[in-house]
């Protein structure tokens, strides 16, 4: 009866003789959504594509991580990557599909949570139909350099759609 009384009135004594240590910014980097920084690609339309990178470069060795905001109406051209790269939709419907023939119709919609994985050296395509209502972000994982590659280089790396 003792041990169980004691057991019973344990976890108010740890929680009330508890106390957080104050959150250490040089461990923990956090970067709320109004402290990011959007990028246009000065090759695109104005409100096309934004880039905001989060970790590493898509240009340089190692592990990358940034985010990728597509307003309605424009997709990419198709192209390739030399690495794979992961994608998680966060909000919006992101647009997709596979092939070097640009088929807008043909692309498949990606809802906010799903994960898309584009596997290294196949064309793709994406991005967010003209009369879709808001924009897609999605968070794009890999390792760099990613080896951007056009299949036609002749035209855009974009497509109003």
């Amino acid at each position: 009866m003792l041990l169980a009384s004691l057991l019973a009135t344990l976890p108010a004594m740890v929680v009330s003789e508890a106390e957080a240590s104050p959150i250490n910014s040089a461990q923990t980097v956090i970067q709320p959504p109004a402290d990011h920084h959007w990028v246009s690609n000065k090759n695109y339309p104005e409100r096309s594509v934004d880039m905001c990178p989060l970790a590493g470069s898509l240009t340089e060795p190692g592990l990358y991580l940034t985010l990728v905001r597509w307003w309605p109406g424009y997709m990419s051209a198709p192209h390739t990557y030399i690495t794979d790269r992961l994608c998680v939709v966060i909000s919006g419907t992101w647009w997709c599909n596979s092939g070097d023939d640009f088929d807008p119709a043909s692309c498949v919609p990606v809802p906010a949570g799903s994960f898309v994985r584009r596997v290294a050296g196949t064309p793709h395509y994406d991005g967010v139909i003209r009369d879709h209502a808001e924009p897609a972000i999605i968070a794009i994982c890999g390792m760099g350099p990613v080896g951007y590659k056009l299949v036609d280089p002749s035209k855009p790396g974009w497509r109003p759609v």
